[in-house]
């Protein structure tokens, strides 16, 4: 026999190594779709419902309605370059490196109710229970281990709850503010189904609450200035500069708001998660003055600056509804960005300082009087952060309505 042809040889040699590697590749393939399929399965009840009948019908007679969904009058520009340059100088304080100071919960502190009226405890991120004229209201509560459809992935809170949720008082209302993971939490709606309070919601959320086994009795739902009243309070939709989805085939498809609480001797405002827009100057003539505003300050980035206001635009939206004392929320439980953990909390104190507003920074599950408000107190460990001048916040399409007056 002859000599094998050299340029056979190798193909021969090749052939069992590509082989392999296609075996190594379907293996691979396979793998990632058994872990997309485990993921979609653990998370399919938590995506929620769409809405459809008389509810997608309340949906498309909206003013925010387009094109079916919701949209921005100031629509929300992200800067990708300048999202992707972020990536690469991420904070290595992203996270607390040891166990966050908190105060002790009691359900007896609640019993007695508070002297002025007025009283609030913050239990992280945008989570809070408001006391208000004889009401309580709870917002955006999330308990949840993690802000995520599954229990496998996504960001993981830094403190376990601070109290159990049968646990807190009765509760008259629970204002969701949008549908996104860190503020529509499937785990807790799920526990309050024995509950006898109301749900006050954008449009559209009362799809998911009801596939959830929430009864539409219990849930109401409210286009940007709409109302309605429980035991007294009067609770109004605010506008808001934000978005809204729980997969990615549903941005948009349930309403974004906030929330004015006007009471018979009080008023907070709830700002929800939003970027700065002209309609807050609206809300303060329209609902104002408010005694307490809870305004989001964290999780903000420069590659995204319609979405989050960021400290100094926080305290800006504060001046513009007409806010007393200021509690910044939205910070202090996830990480959702790549500044310090600390960094909106320091931030909204240099400015709020620099324009005469009262901002207080109560430690998590510390309750507090708004009308006493006392001095502020690190109760945070000291680590390096970014100032507004080393990374600002700047909202598009403003003008000089970003610029914060200074007292």
């Amino acid at each position: 026999m002859g000599a094998v042809p050299p340029h056979e040889a190798g193909a021969a040699a090749r052939t069992p190594w590509r082989r392999s590697m296609r075996r190594a590749l379907q293996l691979v393939a396979i793998t990632l779709l058994a872990i997309v399929g485990v993921l979609v399965i653990d998370g399919w009840t938590a995506f929620g419902a769409r809405a459809t009948g008389v509810r997608r019908q309340r949906m498309a007679a909206s003013p925010e309605w387009a094109d079916n969904h919701f949209v921005n009058p100031q629509p929300l520009v992200n800067l990708l370059g300048r999202s992707l340059r972020d990536l690469t100088d991420v904070s290595p304080y992203v996270t607390p490196r040891a166990p966050m100071p908190s105060a002790t919960v009691q359900p007896a502190q609640f019993r007695a109710a508070p002297a002025s009226g007025l009283r609030v405890t913050w239990f992280g991120h945008s989570s809070t229970l408001v006391e208000l004229d004889g009401v309580r209201i709870l917002t955006d509560p999330v308990w949840s281990h993690r802000v995520s459809p599954t229990r496998f992935l996504g960001p993981q809170r830094w403190a376990a709850p601070l109290i159990a949720l049968d646990s807190l008082p009765s509760v008259d209302v629970v204002l969701i503010s949008h549908d996104h993971y860190d503020h529509l939490d499937y785990g807790n709606i799920r526990a309050m189904r024995g509950w006898t309070n109301v749900f006050v919601v954008p449009l559209g959320i009362g799809a998911h609450l009801e596939s959830w086994g929430i009864p539409a009795a219990r849930i109401i739902e409210l286009d940007w200035w709409q109302d309605t009243t429980v035991r007294g309070l009067r609770i109004v939709a605010t506008p808001a500069r934000h978005a809204s989805g729980r997969i990615l085939f549903d941005n948009d498809a349930k309403l974004w708001a906030g929330f004015a609480l006007v009471g018979q001797s009080h008023r907070v405002y709830y700002s929800g998660d939003t970027g700065l827009f002209p309609a807050l100057a609206d809300i303060g003539a329209r609902l104002g003055p408010f005694d307490l505003t809870m305004i989001e300050v964290g999780q903000y980035g420069r590659g995204w600056p319609d979405w989050h206001l960021g400290p100094e635009q926080a305290v800006r939206a504060h001046q513009l509804v007409r806010g007393r004392v200021m509690l910044p929320v939205h910070w202090g439980m996830f990480a959702l960005a790549y500044h310090a953990w600390t960094e909106p909390m320091e931030r909204a104190l240099v400015a709020g300082a620099a324009a005469g507003v009262t901002v207080i920074d109560p430690e998590l599950g510390q309750s507090v009087d708004p009308m006493s408000p006392l001095l502020p107190v690190r109760w945070w460990p000291p680590v390096p952060w970014r100032r507004a001048e080393q990374d600002p916040i700047v909202a598009t399409q403003m003008g000089s309505l970003a610029a914060p007056q200074v007292h």
